[in-house]
């Protein structure tokens, strides 16, 4: 008998017991889980392109009759007439890239500031705070930000600021501050998508700087160098690459808000180089005229707008890619 009650005669070795190998099994299992495990991940890597690719044909198969009957006029011409099937989106693109660098030029110092006061000066008691109060910028609805900005910051615009900008600091006799300020202008889209894209330019600069190794502070101070010297020379060189992530980052959300800036930048498809005159952006413009196309040659200009908006994100996005790319580059 070789079961565990069998026994053995006086003086006999023990035998070693038998046990069975389950590891043949385990690994079949394992190796099973990690194929089923690989194929999964594949399939979602795979689907972001992929639906991305399918967004731009059916962008640009809904768009195609106005292109292909306007032609490279659509994005150079000015006129916009329903009923004479003629399509220029020039004032709209315009509008959209001078608002959003408005608000870019208006935000980044501040987000940086903010960033840095956090990540390296604020004790630590006020850091959790004032970090959840800016973050909470991005949770308010766009028409909130639309309705503040109406009751707000039009009258602000109007009455003290437009004053100030042009008779005491003598910005009047430039083009950019010329002719009568109304409130709803260029201006007041690009301070109002300057508070909205704040806290994502500030969370990712502030996340990029807390992730700075502390050697590279320890390092400069043991240089003796003072606390802005270490920012200046060792953090902020060191983070570079991830706050141009953030600032595209904000400008991509810039580029592509709707409410906010149709209800403050006045919706007139004009090009002028007055910051006080009214505007138009892409967004906009689709906003206000999409649940109203009359007919299907309108309807395809809509979704044109739409594809030059998608285009020109995608551009952005490529050039941040490549900034990141150069500045990594460079550091390495």
């Amino acid at each position: 008998m070789t079961g565990p009650a069998a026994k053995l005669p006086a003086g006999a070795p023990a035998e070693a017991p038998q046990w069975t190998s389950l590891a043949p099994v385990t690994m079949e299992a394992s190796a099973r889980g990690d194929r089923i495990y690989h194929t999964v991940i594949t399939a979602f890597a795979i689907s972001i392109p992929l639906l991305l690719l399918l967004i731009a044909i059916s962008i640009g198969l809904a768009a195609w009759p106005a292109l292909s009957q306007s032609g490279l006029s659509f994005i150079t011409t000015s006129e916009w007439d329903v009923a004479r099937g003629r399509f220029g989106v020039a004032p709209a693109i315009y509008g959209t890239i001078v608002s959003s660098a408005i608000a870019l030029v208006l935000a980044t110092p501040l987000a940086i500031g903010v960033s840095i006061f956090l990540s390296e000066i604020a004790p630590s008691w006020l850091r959790q705070p004032v970090g959840f109060l800016v973050d909470l910028l991005a949770a308010i609805p766009s028409v909130v930000y639309g309705l503040w900005g109406i009751f707000v910051l039009i009258p602000l615009l109007r009455d003290p600021i437009a004053p100030f900008l042009k008779d005491t600091l003598g910005l009047g006799n430039t083009p950019f501050f010329s002719g009568q300020n109304y409130g709803y202008s260029m201006l007041a889209a690009g301070v109002i998508l300057a508070i909205m894209i704040l806290p994502f330019i500030s969370a990712v600069t502030r996340e990029v700087l807390l992730a700075v190794p502390r050697s590279q502070r320890e390092a400069a101070l043991a240089l003796g160098a003072t606390r802005w010297e270490m920012i200046r020379d060792a953090v902020l060189p060191y983070a570079r690459s991830g706050i141009i992530g953030g600032i595209i980052l904000g400008l991509g959300r810039a580029l592509g808000e709707t409410m906010a800036v149709t209800m403050l930048i006045g919706n007139r498809p004009e090009i002028s180089a007055s910051l006080f005159a009214p505007g138009y952006t892409m967004a906009s413009l689709i906003a206000n005229e999409f649940t109203e196309a009359t007919n299907d040659l309108h309807l395809s200009a809509l979704m044109a707008v739409g594809a030059v908006l998608f285009t020109i994100t995608l551009i952005v996005n490529a050039l941040a890619r490549w900034l990141v790319w150069r500045v990594t580059k460079g550091r390495v």
